[in-house]
């Protein structure tokens, strides 16, 4: 079996090294950061809905009174997590927690929405916090952490500061690579054990950009091998993805498929389908490499035609849940599929894109309506209501969260930059 695995592996390595570019040394410019910009290979054109454009200026604009209020309630020092709505306590983190800085990436992103200046220097001075993270070896989660912020600051304002602290945080996250497994690991969890989250295909956009940035290939050489990997290993038939594999670190074989924050080992969290969906789509944008484009399309399939969806496109925490229709929504994994979909649907003939748009507009319909979208001056000054951090270890229990925000906020500029036809 050993000896399969490993001839296995090999072919994977030799195929991605086939198709890496040969490395340069001239540092040129990255990929638009978010891709909140359609691509220039964009298929088809999409006509937004004027009423929904009409609700997604509105729910910027209520976005930005929010964020200055949410920042008014949060220390220097720290950085939004959450909010309990029954004790009215603002729930923050310190810089090394892995949502960190997500609150920058979405004050950036709604100064690029709104116009609205104070939007940008309450972003870059929070920016400050954070750059200790760069030399983090100790996270997997540098993706969110840094290109989540940091990279919206680049991409704004180019600086060569704001650029090195996003390299020195690839050359980090690039420490946690083990070539044997061809992953990132995500947990230490003690010598041997070998963990790898779903989750960690987000944090691969950093590595791209930095391949990207500095012509050094060798960050979207991991890039690549993680996400094969993760293609061979998380993935079920039906395209439906585990949240954890454990492999053993000496061998890479894998130890066991499990989960850590869904119902069921089996089963689908939901959360984890859209980050998987996200990071195959990213993967596609930088390497335009077949393989991703076709594994996001599949990916998209299985949520489109997922049963247990709800008609407004908000799914359950997992989409197996027991009592499912009495379940609790998840805005973040509703967020973030949106965002993906509104992405994915310019890689794709006219009528499957055509359908992608389609869904992501009932998502941000769903998520502007009041069930989701707080009113001013509530819910701690985050956007959103109702998401799921991690049931199984009774965390962040429908409440606020920040990165459902980011996610939310980039859906609705996407679709605000949907090309007219």
């Amino acid at each position: 079996m050993n000896y399969c695995l490993a001839i296995l592996w090999s072919l994977i390595c030799l195929n991605v090294s086939a198709q890496t570019p040969a490395s340069t040394s001239t540092p040129k410019r990255a990929q638009t950061i978010a891709g909140t910009q359609p691509p220039k290979s964009a298929q088809t054109s999409y006509v937004p809905q004027k009423d929904l454009l009409l609700q997604i200026d509105s729910n910027l604009k209520i976005g930005a009174a929010q964020y200055k209020y949410l920042l008014a309630h949060t220390p220097s020092d720290r950085m939004p997590r959450s909010f309990t709505e029954e004790d009215q306590t603002w729930v923050t983190s310190d810089a090394g927690w892995w949502t960190s800085g997500f609150h920058v990436g979405t004050l950036l992103q709604l100064y690029q929405a709104t116009g609205d200046k104070a939007l940008q220097q309450l972003g870059i001075e929070r920016l400050g916090g954070l750059a200790s993270q760069q030399y983090n070896k100790g996270t997997h989660d540098l993706g969110f952490m840094i290109y989540c912020s940091y990279g919206w600051a680049e991409r704004l304002q180019p600086s060569k500061v704001y650029a090195d602290v996003l390299m020195n945080s690839a050359r980090s996250l690039s420490t946690r690579f083990n070539p044997k497994v061809g992953c990132i690991k995500s947990w230490d969890h003690g010598p041997g054990v070998y963990p790898v989250i779903i989750d960690n295909m987000m944090n691969l956009e950093l590595l791209c950009w930095a391949s990207s940035y500095s012509g050094d290939t060798s960050f979207l050489h991991i890039a690549r091998v993680h996400a094969n990997t993760t293609m061979l290993n998380h993935y079920r038939p039906d395209y439906s993805s585990y949240h954890v594999v454990i492999y053993d670190s000496a061998t890479g074989a894998v130890v066991k498929k499990q989960t850590a924050q869904g119902y069921a080992d089996g089963s689908a969290w939901a959360r984890g389908q859209s980050w998987g969906f996200y990071g195959y789509t990213l993967m596609y944008r930088y390497t335009r490499d077949k393989r991703y484009l076709d594994q996001a399309r599949h990916i998209a399939q299985y949520l489109l035609h997922q049963p247990n969806l709800p008609t407004d496109g908000v799914p359950y925490w997992d989409y197996n849940a027991p009592d499912i229709t009495h379940a609790l929504r998840d805005a973040s994994a509703g967020s973030i599929m949106a965002s993906a979909l509104l992405e994915l649907c310019h890689y794709v003939p006219a009528a499957e894109g055509k359908a992608y748009v389609k869904e992501a507009e009932t998502i941000l319909r769903t998520l502007s309506g009041p069930a989701y979208l707080a009113t001013l001056g509530t819910n701690g000054g985050y956007l959103l209501k109702h998401s799921v951090g991690n049931i199984p270890a009774h965390s962040e229990i429908d409440v606020p969260l920040t990165y459902a925000d980011y996610y939310f906020v980039e859906a609705m500029i996407r679709y605000k930059n949907l090309r007219v036809n």
